[in-house]
């Protein structure tokens, strides 16, 4: 006899034990035993994107005249409360599973099969609404699994990842226009070279962004394509005519987002290069990221014994035994999100390689992948911006101390005294750590009224020639 904390649920294989409370049953089950693998679960974005997905099928199939209205209205109330995050802990899966995710297909199909049968006077595993021929009616895992891919991707970079990421350039933009009276040394090869302006290398790591927000942009263009519809194999064997629009019509509806149907279902469904563009493209972003936090991270550096161009805000103390130190943690972190969305992108990479003939088998964990590096991208983006970029503040001072001992400025010589001679100024400057200007006037190649036309550094940071 079954123990009281159990219910006993049937599949196709037979008798299964069910807790009794579950609002889960027999494939959920049978699949959390067979995968205790790592106890990583999908992501509330994908479970949000299934429960749309439901959703959206009842509503096509009632409007097909497959559903009865009481059946639809059962599953539609399930699955909003699915969606809203209302039974996230019947979600009980491992993301290693299936490469089909077909058992967190069951999953969502069971959790709402019996919310609705409870909901139209059932009990739990009474099935008097289906999860096969009810909530997945019209659908198979095949297509529904990289529907959700897709849905749950493009969500997270609109609501999460893009209002970041703008907000981020808009810090920059703010930062560039305050600093842009700040000429000081540029660095090429780590070494001292012509100057530039503070506010342009802010400037320049904006446009680095602004440039990411457009791939993006295409990106989730790509992402659009939905492969409901397709069911098994690309074939769209058992799903009626219409039914694909109609559902994908009202996902639309229900995320504000133009979504469309594939345009071939084989490659769909067997093929997954619109996410491992997309994954590509925030390994790019990453890339970006990795050079603005080390950038920042060195030109604050000192406070007596490195740049210290820029100060950075103090947050937090720096270490547990050095008293007064104050570290780039907010650039740390942001390095950390970096690497590991440079790993996620090997692991969506890989993954996309799976296609093996009509189907991709190794779906969740790309779908693991692809969500955490949105989330972490987005939340790095935000804590750095809030806590380090808005408050960083120029070193005027200092950015000028280290541009006049710059040899790099002998630079603008080379037009009045030749590239020769204006080694031997940089040179000299260097090895004696004096100013260019004091090199050349000892030196007696320029007079003083020249020089000082010669050496406008604020000039040397634009287009032209010096003094011309």
């Amino acid at each position: 006899m079954a123990n009281s904390n159990f219910r006993i649920e049937k599949d196709s294989l037979g008798d299964v034990h069910v807790p009794v409370d579950a609002w889960y049953a027999a494939q959920t089950q049978r699949a959390l035993e067979n995968f205790p693998i790592s106890g990583i679960r999908f992501p509330r974005r994908f479970i949000e994107a299934l429960a749309i997905i439901k959703s959206a099928a009842a509503q096509a199939n009632n409007e097909l005249g497959l559903l009865p209205e009481d059946r639809m209205d059962a599953i539609v109330q399930a699955a909003e409360s699915v969606q809203n995050g209302d039974h996230d802990v019947e979600f009980v899966l491992d993301i290693f599973q299936t490469g089909s995710g077909t058992s967190t297909n069951m999953n969502t199909n069971e959790v709402i099969a019996n919310l609705a049968s409870v909901a139209l006077g059932g009990d739990r595993g009474s099935k008097m609404v289906h999860p096969n021929d009810d909530v997945n009616m019209s659908q198979s895992s095949n297509d529904v699994i990289p529907t959700a891919m897709h849905v749950a991707a493009t969500l997270a970079i609109k609501q999460e990842l893009f209002p970041a990421l703008k907000a981020f350039v808009a810090s920059l933009r703010d930062k560039a226009e305050a600093f842009d009276d700040v000429v000081k040394s540029g660095r090429t090869h780590l070494m001292d070279a012509t100057p530039v302006r503070l506010g342009q290398e802010f400037a320049g790591w904006a446009t680095q962004l602004e440039k990411a927000v457009r791939r993006l942009d295409a990106a989730v263009e790509d992402l659009s394509e939905l492969a409901l519809g397709g069911t098994a194999t690309g074939t769209g064997i058992n799903c009626p005519p219409g039914f694909s629009s109609a559902a994908i019509d009202n996902i639309g509806r229900m995320t504000a987002h133009p979504f469309r149907e594939a345009e071939n279902h084989f490659e769909a469904q067997a093929a997954k290069d619109a996410y491992v563009h997309a994954s590509g493209v925030l390994n790019t972003l990453a890339t970006s990221l990795m050079k603005i936090a080390n950038d920042i991270r060195h030109l604050s550096s000192g406070p007596t014994s490195g740049l210290a161009e820029i100060r950075l805000p103090a947050i937090q103390p720096g270490s547990s035994i050095m008293p007064g130190k104050v570290n780039p943690v907010q650039s740390e972190a942001m390095m950390m999100v970096c690497a590991r969305v440079m790993g996620n992108h090997v692991t969506v990479t890989v993954g996309g390689q799976h296609g093996n003939f009509e189907l991709n088998v190794m779906m969740p964990v790309m779908a693991h992948a692809m969500l955490e590096s949105i989330s972490i991208l987005s939340g790095t983006l935000n804590a750095f911006r809030t806590k380090c970029l808005d408050g960083i503040e120029a070193d005027r001072e200092r950015c000028r101390e280290l541009l006049e001992l710059n040899p790099s400025i002998a630079t603008a010589l080379n037009r009045e005294i030749g590239y020769d001679q204006a080694s031997k100024v940089a040179k000299k400057s260097a090895a004696e750590r004096k100013s260019v200007r004091d090199v050349v006037l000892e030196m007696g190649l320029m007079d003083e009224h020249k020089l000082n036309e010669v050496l406008d550094v604020r000039h040397m940071t634009e287009p032209g020639i010096p003094g011309a």
